[in-house]
């Protein structure tokens, strides 16, 4: 009975020292999830641009419903054929890409929110058939790069003080360049080349 109780004894306290980690991890791969939906998004309409010799746009929106609005903190995207009409209030039409707003794509950023907190420069971004940037009614007029933070609503990004969480980054350059990056990696890797996955 006594080396059961011991055994259970320890059981307990791996178990406790675990869940920690595996909290963490959890964490980081709801973060790496909705930056890898937004990336995806992304790709999708600069290709279906490419591929239509067209416009097409990505949109981060508050929901996928008929209530929603575009947003710069938006934790779902959308992607539609045009370059200049916003889905606000039409996110539950079905995917035409005959009819208005013209749908082609919708997703939750990695499963539509929870904990995370998304932020970025801008809540749209518009391709054209080259696969470039093109300008979009937005209230940043000028075409830059776009940058979409994605992070933990409850933890600190790694590099900050006490930060555990891996936040990440997906930048999309005026050329149309679409990448992900992780701001807490500064530095240089071999031969003082910037690390591939640093921002």
């Amino acid at each position: 009975m006594i080396e059961l109780m011991v055994g259970i004894t320890l059981l307990a306290i791996l178990v406790g020292m675990g869940v920690p980690a595996f909290s963490e991890w959890l964490q980081n791969a709801r973060i790496r999830a909705a930056a890898e939906s937004i990336q995806t998004g992304l790709q999708h309409a600069k290709a279906e641009a490419v591929r239509r010799n067209t416009h097409a746009r990505f949109q981060l929106v508050s929901t996928l419903d008929n209530d929603c609005a575009v947003s710069t903190s938006g934790t779902f995207w959308l992607v539609n054929l045009t370059s200049d009409t916003t889905p606000d209030n039409q996110c539950g039409s079905t995917p035409s890409d005959t009819t208005s707003p013209f749908i082609l794509q919708r997703s939750p950023a990695g499963g539509g929110g929870g904990d995370l907190d998304i932020s970025a420069s801008q809540y749209v971004v518009s391709f054209n058939g080259l696969g470039r940037q093109i300008a979009s009614t937005n209230p940043t007029t000028s075409i830059g790069t776009l940058t979409i933070n994605v992070r933990s609503a409850s933890t600190t990004c790694l590099g900050t003080s006490g930060g555990t969480a891996r936040c990440l980054r997906i930048v999309v350059s005026p050329a149309g360049q679409i990448r992900m990056c992780d701001p807490s990696i500064t530095g240089t890797g071999v031969s003082t080349q910037t690390h591939p996955t640093s921002c």
